[in-house]
């Protein structure tokens, strides 16, 4: 690694990783088995941060919002604060560590390659995936899933199966976290030149009359704003490869003239590729909570064990006096700290009402923390949105609407989400957590006053459950689309319309992998490097 002020001014490579994140990091590892590989990351390294690296410290980069912080906090046009990663290792650095496979039928619909995503997966797994240590609070969540029906129980596995299971994490025994940026110990060290604190402002392009754009250099700037260029080397073969993530890689595509012609001309965009799908299909699975106050003391936990339903929604648990991460009041899994504020609707998680729920917060006594939170998000989802450039400065986040529950089939999802939450915290199995006195209406209708509460205040006791999906609606940070296959990519990844680029990241997904994408992002980056490695070994055998 090394600081991309330490770059050349002009630099040739045969390939250009955009983005070292989840998908980035094992895509430019492999690339750089044979071939001489540049990876440029945004952010800084994640290595020599307690707060990337450990379990313990879980929320503490994401309520940083300072600009060289490790997450990029975005409010979508809906009101729900959300994130973004700028960091070596991406989103892997960031989130509640969960890893499992995506579905055999996901593969199949992806048109990819049964054995080589297996290996791929097994390639992953070797060095940053773990089993577990279920202790009370999750099994209690576990056995409380099977009790209700969501059967069958299908112990501890990788595989995506409907029933209730115990999945991977990212964090090993110790309780340290495991990243992508883990996956560049694979790469060959003579062929790759990571440089950090990178910013790509723009791809470059040859375009000739009658021809298509080729993609053949990229210009970015360093941490002290100096302008670099890097070139592909003059080979047929060479390409550049955008893994910006789903708000980075459509956003980046446009400010190179790469997107709808209109949005682009209103910003004073030269046009290379009227591409209108750029941009397009954006979808983030809305997720839904309810905080369970616990009459005994529970184990720190992130997420462990899911229960995948036959209806379209995932059930799955976090606990501990400090939601996993040092401070309940600083850094929850659920706290304002980190824009995760439910206690009122998405318009109205205005600064001022994070700031407020932050105070009360901090006046609850530690007895208010004990417990945790069961919550639900739906497949999918169904409902779409778009992503618009707010300006021409790649730093700015761009402007995302997710259209949260439009499509009623997402809303019925997380009605039966919330109703097979309900049913296992009145399960056997749970009472142990469970304060007998503390029937659900009262869970469900706690006031704002207690912010640890996942309901806004209201007068009609009988809230319905389609007002508590919309009211408390927020992210699980697995947003996704934007650069979508067979609307702005082929079954390659290659941009349709323009040569010599692609894009490899979860922009790319229809619907988001498994219950939790990261283990399949990492996959598809190691997938399509070997893919590209061995399309272009074999033309160059041919060749020769």
């Amino acid at each position: 690694m090394q600081n991309a002020t330490r770059a050349a001014e002009i630099s040739y490579y045969d390939y250009i990783v955009i983005g070292g994140g989840t998908a980035g990091c094992p895509l430019a590892a492999t690339l750089s088995e044979h071939y001489s590989v540049l990876l440029l990351e945004r952010g800084g390294s994640p290595y020599g941060n307690p707060n990337i690296s450990n379990l313990a410290s879980f929320g503490a980069a994401l309520s940083d919002t300072s600009p060289t912080s490790p997450s990029q906090r975005f409010i979508s046009q809906d009101g729900v604060i959300n994130s973004r990663a700028r960091v070596l290792g991406g989103g892997s650095c960031l989130n509640a560590g969960f890893y499992t496979r995506a579905s055999p039928q996901y593969v199949k619909e992806a048109g990819w390659d049964g054995k080589t995503v297996n290996e791929s997966y097994q390639w992953v797994e070797k060095v940053v995936a773990f089993q577990p240590e279920v202790k009370q609070w999750q099994s209690a969540v576990r056995d409380g899933l099977l009790e209700i029906g969501v059967v069958p129980s299908n112990g501890f596995t990788y595989d995506h199966i409907h029933g209730t299971k115990v999945g991977g994490t990212i964090f090993d025994h110790n309780g340290n976290r495991h990243t992508a940026a883990d996956l560049l110990q694979y790469a060959n060290p003579s062929r790759i030149t990571l440089l950090l604190d990178a910013t790509v402002h723009r791809i470059l392009f040859r375009v000739k009359p009658g021809s298509r754009p080729k993609a053949h250099g990229v210009v970015f700037r360093d941490s002290l704003g100096r302008r670099h260029k890097a070139y592909l080397n003059n080979h047929p073969r060479n390409e550049i490869i955008v893994s910006a993530g789903a708000l980075g890689s459509p956003q980046l595509l446009m400010l190179s003239g790469v997107g709808p012609a209109d949005h682009l001309q209103a910003h004073k965009i030269k046009i290379t590729l009227d591409q209108p799908w750029v941009g397009q299909e954006m979808s983030d699975n809305p997720m839904n909570a309810i905080f369970v106050p616990s009459p005994v003391p529970v184990e720190v936990s992130l997420i462990e064990v899911v229960g995948i339903t036959d209806f379209g929604s995932y059930i799955e648990a976090a606990s501990g006096e400090n939601f996993a991460g040092g401070s309940p009041r600083d850094y929850g899994m659920f706290s304002p700290k980190i824009g995760q504020l439910s206690t009122v609707p998405p318009k109205q998680r205005t600064p001022e009402a994070l700031a407020k729920a932050t105070e009360l917060m901090n006046n609850l006594d530690e007895a208010a923390f004990r417990g945790g939170f069961i919550l639900e998000k739906i497949m999918g989802p169904i409902s779409r949105g778009h992503l618009e450039l707010r300006s021409r400065d790649p730093n700015d986040n761009p402007l995302v609407t997710f259209n949260y529950f439009q499509d009623p089939r997402d809303l019925e999802r997380c009605v039966k989400g919330l109703t097979t939450v309900e049913k296992i915290i009145e399960s056997k199995a749970f009472s142990k957590f469970r304060y007998q006195n503390m029937p659900l209406p009262m869970l469900l209708n706690m006031t704002a006053s207690s912010p640890v509460n996942l309901l806004p205040k209201h007068t009609n006791s009988s809230l319905s459950l389609e007002q508590f999906c919309r009211d408390t609606v927020m992210t699980i940070w697995h947003y996704h689309g934007g650069c979508q296959v067979g609307k702005v990519l082929d079954a390659d990844y290659k941009v349709l319309g323009a040569d010599a680029l692609r894009v490899i990241d979860g922009s790319t997904f229809n619907y988001s992998p498994g219950t939790n994408p990261q283990a399949t992002v990492m996959m598809l980056g190691r997938y399509m490097g070997v893919k590209i490695l061995s399309q272009r070994l074999r033309a160059e055998q041919i060749q020769q």
